[in-house]
């Protein structure tokens, strides 16, 4: 009688295959990345007023209050450039952030993607890739109309650019950070807008962003000295305006190190709060 041998070979070479045949993490990073900035777009609404409000606001203001600042040969439309780049920063990653990423916490969406084998950090990367295309878009439209309408001058040397993109990458990491840990302090199905954006109008007035910094209350100045705004718009303020401004600063120069250091605290700062309060949903769902 012959003996037939059954092989468990491919049976338990399936689990292989199929764990061989799972998409990269870098691949599903690029994949939510893709679709999240398919979605903004695809947002007519959104898309429209993330771009058009900075710069009607910048415009409105230029005009308004034109002429040059006092005691100094910077104009209005100068220095609103710099204020309103800071905000774009600011509202694509801590106000966007925190009103769409509770609006999907609290429509079940983050509970279901929790469910999924797509990994957190596919999701977070995602996010934060919308932010980099839609600041850098912000960005790229203030400055072409500040310089071709406002007398806005564009650094020509290397450092300055450098200076930009390290105030950017910081302004951007750690204002992101804290949209998606204040996402988790919003309660109810109304995405919280009042409580995101009264408070960030707030701080923007106070940071120097519609107004001089040295013409607010000290006080005030204080309180902003808190806060990452306000280091965001005074960096902004030493790349793109003369040297020479800097006397007008509280400190009678730029601070470019404490402004990194400060900024860079925010992003540590940002990641603890992130890892400590961020939920996945709601708390009555358990």
């Amino acid at each position: 009688m012959t003996t037939v041998q059954t092989s468990t070979r491919p049976a338990a070479a399936a689990p292989a295959r199929r764990e061989a045949r799972r998409p990269s993490l870098l691949r599903m990073i690029r994949a939510r990345a893709a679709l999240e900035i398919k979605q903004f777009y695809r947002s007519k609404g959104q898309m429209l007023l993330s771009f058009s409000l900075p710069l009607i606001m910048y415009i409105l203001f230029s005009t308004i209050f034109s002429g040059d600042i006092d005691g100094t040969s910077v104009t209005a439309g100068q220095l609103y450039a710099t204020g309103m780049l800071a905000m774009g920063v600011a509202a694509t990653s801590f106000q966007s952030l925190a009103l769409q990423v509770s609006l999907e916490r609290q429509n079940g969406a983050l509970k279901r993607l929790r469910g999924t084998p797509m990994p957190p950090t596919a999701y977070f990367v995602g996010k934060i890739a919308v932010v980099l295309v839609t600041s850098l878009g912000q960005a790229a439209v203030l400055l072409i109309v500040g310089s071709a309408f406002f007398h806005l001058h564009l650094p020509t040397g290397a450092g300055p650019w450098m200076n930009f993109l390290w105030l950017y990458a910081l302004g951007i990491a750690g204002c992101s950070l804290l949209g998606l840990a204040f996402s988790t302090l919003i309660k109810g199905d109304n995405g919280g807008g009042p409580m995101v954006v009264l408070p960030f109008m707030v701080v923007q007035f106070i940071s120097g962003v519609f107004i001089p910094f040295q013409e607010l209350p000290h006080y005030l100045q204080q309180v902003a000295a808190l806060l990452p705004l306000k280091w965001l718009a005074q960096g902004m303020r030493s790349v793109f305006l003369p040297h020479a401004y800097a006397a007008n600063e509280v400190t009678g120069q730029w601070e470019t190190g404490r402004t990194a250091l400060v900024l860079g605290a925010w992003v540590v700062g940002g990641l603890v709060l992130c890892l400590l309060t961020f939920r996945w949903k709601n708390r009555d769902d358990g």
